[in-house]
């Protein structure tokens, strides 16, 4: 596959061998995805999500924006699933409820961004002097998580709400269990890792903590510096 014959919507498997080719290494979804690709998938019409669609628009493309399902999406999940996203009228929108699960058949990347995402390969941009070499946007490590103990202190204060209450009861505080991450098969409530960029913005969005003191909490927490680069990728995709 040539520069010329990549497609200007190519699934992931012609993404991934069209950078396989290019590079001369193995692509999967899951590297494509921690390089900081933008999968995008196609969403047709309906009722319950009418309010994605603008003037008219019957079909549109919503990008896969939140790190929490570019993760979903890397670890081998049969569908896509949408948390937060763009509406047709490229406006950041929070899906309701536990969000919106659409058929990967669906997902695509666009030509424009794996042709800047190769040349960024090939061309990478030497690091500043004094400065370590910013993080991918999905982590290795932030498949896992933080602990009970660990998250009250890294957001304390953050806002008039019961976290040790709200992670003790061992029920999800941002959708079912979408910050929480379970550590092993075998503990309880009080072996639950909990992932802080997704635990972040369900502070924000159900329980309307000020987006400003999450914001100085990643900047100076030092057990959220690993997290740190999610957080500024998935804020800047939303537009915040």
């Amino acid at each position: 596959m040539t520069l010329s014959s990549l497609p200007y919507r190519a699934t992931a498997t012609e993404a991934c061998a069209w950078l396989a080719e290019q590079t001369g290494s193995p692509w999967t979804l899951a590297r494509l995805l921690e390089q900081g690709g933008l999968p995008y998938v196609w969403l047709d019409y309906s009722e319950q999500w009418a309010e994605l669609f603008h003037d008219g628009v019957t079909r549109y493309a919503a990008p896969v924006v939140f790190i929490g399902d570019k993760q979903h999406l890397a670890s081998g999940a049969d569908d896509v699933w949408l948390r937060f996203t763009r509406d047709s009228g490229n406006l950041a929108i929070e899906l309701k409820g536990d969000g919106l699960r659409a058929p990967n058949d669906g997902l695509h990347f666009q030509e424009r961004d794996l042709l800047r995402l190769l040349k960024e390969l090939q061309q990478p941009q030497p690091a500043e002097a004094g400065h370590e070499q910013a993080a991918p946007a999905v982590l290795p490590s932030a498949l896992k998580g933080l602990g009970r103990e660990q998250i009250l202190l890294a957001f304390a204060g953050v806002g008039k709400i019961d976290l040790d209450k709200g992670l003790a009861s061992g029920v999800g505080i941002f959708g079912d269990d979408g910050a929480r991450v379970r550590k092993n098969s075998r503990g309880g409530k009080n072996s639950h890792l909990w992932h802080p960029v997704t635990l972040a913005f369900g502070l924000h969005d159900v329980h309307r903590v000020p987006m400003a003191h999450l914001k100085k909490a990643f900047a100076t927490q030092p057990l959220l510096r690993e997290w740190q680069a999610d957080w500024l990728e998935s804020l800047r995709l939303l537009g915040e």
